[in-house]
């Protein structure tokens, strides 16, 4: 669907579905000594784990799990063994609400994480905020989670589009001009990552056009021979895993990189590793990057991944990571597992140094329940003769959470009686 500078045309949202989910995964360190009959602490997490953001949400689980040893080492949450319960929302928007019921009301979970996919991450949290469940959305980013439909109960860890439209809107003008095409994925994340830097780009009198296209497309042709004759000052990116990954191949094997730059928000690490080099290029946004040699503990944090998964650490690890450890630190301090205390405990709670892993304080918004934390700034490269295999990416700024994120818009939390 192509579009012009009208915000009001863009349609609402079309989740492709791609069939039922793969049964639950379960995930627990066996040696907490539990007292007779008592019965352990249950995450459940909701992520696409087949479809196009399966590499992203693969990556969301191996966080959770290296988190969920390290809790369970230290005598888990409450004194009681933590188990992860993972299923497959496979893109789904009933699928996701159907796992998060089975999830509640057969497994006993105790907090819901998930979805990558926002549209799930949204449905799933109208059923947590019923069951009266905590829940961290990790990967998610619609603003309208921590915004217009926001919940008492939901927690975000990834940024809303807004922080990383905010972060990057400057440069991609200041860098390339003020006349955009939009590859744009049709759903709620793509609709609300493309308003907010539409709202930047407009209010500094550019123009834009763009696509909508639907999850799991595997042929860009048309889109980008739209995108040319449109002859912008850069094509903004903003496709998701695989979807990122194939758009961005077939925008270099057409010759367009030649001619057209291409930017944008989530150049996610996964999405990095899965091109070839002549296709790392460009200006993005990173929400967390493994290469910060001076900030503490992140280097034991990417040496731990790197073990346990043979894969460099990317902020998808670290979503789940901090999901995880920021149950057990607000259980543990508030000697509970009731939802509307640990939420009220948790606005304004501070991430310590070792679960932050960025450099400034990761702090939980009390007004909207959004996670403060740097949104990295930089420009994508090939691999660099002497350099580190694994660093496709040049950090040139980063910009503080609450800098990027503006004051709260939207979000009326109501909590029940």
């Amino acid at each position: 669907m192509v579009q012009s500078g009208n915000r009001g045309i863009i349609r609402r949202r079309r989740v492709l579905q791609v069939g039922a989910g793969i049964g639950a995964l379960q995930f627990a360190s066996p040696f907490i000594i539990q007292a007779r009959g008592e019965q352990s602490v249950k995450i459940g997490m909701i992520d696409p784990l087949t479809g196009a953001y399966a590499a992203v949400a693969r990556s969301e689980v191996e966080g959770a799990k290296l988190a969920l040893d390290q809790v369970n080492a230290k005598g888990g949450i409450l004194g009681r063994k933590v188990e992860l319960l993972v299923e497959d929302s496979a893109n789904d928007v009933g699928i996701g609400v159907q796992k998060a019921r089975k999830l509640i009301e057969g497994s006993g979970a105790n907090f819901i994480f998930g979805d990558v996919n926002s549209a799930i991450a949204l449905a799933v949290a109208q059923v947590t905020a019923e069951k009266k469940v905590l829940h961290i959305v990790t990967g998610g980013h619609s603003d309208a989670v921590t915004g217009t439909d926001c919940h008492w109960n939901v927690f975000r860890v990834c940024n809303s589009t807004v922080m990383d439209g905010n972060a990057i809107a400057g440069v991609l003008m200041s860098k390339f001009g003020k006349k955009w095409y939009f590859l744009t994925p049709d759903y709620a994340y793509g609709h609300s990552v493309q308003a907010a830097l539409v709202k930047q780009l407009e209010a500094a009198g550019g123009k834009w056009q763009g696509s909508l296209t639907p999850i799991g497309t595997p042929d860009y042709s048309a889109l980008l021979i739209k995108a040319k004759a449109y002859k912008p000052d850069v094509i903004v990116n903003v496709m998701g895993g695989g979807d990122q990954v194939n758009s961005i191949k077939q925008y270099v094997q057409f010759g367009l990189a030649k001619q057209i730059p291409m930017g944008g928000t989530l150049f996610e690490y996964e999405s990095v590793a899965a091109l070839p080099d002549d296709a790392r290029s460009g200006w993005w946004t990173y929400e967390w990057y493994w290469n910060q040699p001076k900030t503490p503990h992140v280097a034991d944090f990417v040496a731990e991944v790197k073990k346990r998964t043979n894969q460099v650490a990317t902020a998808r690890h670290w979503f789940g990571y901090v999901g995880v450890h920021t149950v057990a630190l607000v259980s543990n301090q508030e000697k509970t597992l009731e939802a509307p205390k640990l939420a009220k405990a948790l606005e304004g709670f501070k991430l310590p140094p070792e679960v932050a892993l960025t450099p400034n304080p990761a702090i939980y918004r009390a007004g909207d329940h959004q996670l403060m934390s740097d949104v990295f700034v930089g420009q994508a490269h090939p691999k660099k003769a002497g350099g580190d295999p694994n660093d496709f990416f040049e950090v040139t700024d980063v910009v503080p959470g609450e800098k990027a994120a503006g004051p709260v818009a939207g979000c009326v939390l109501k909590y029940p009686a």
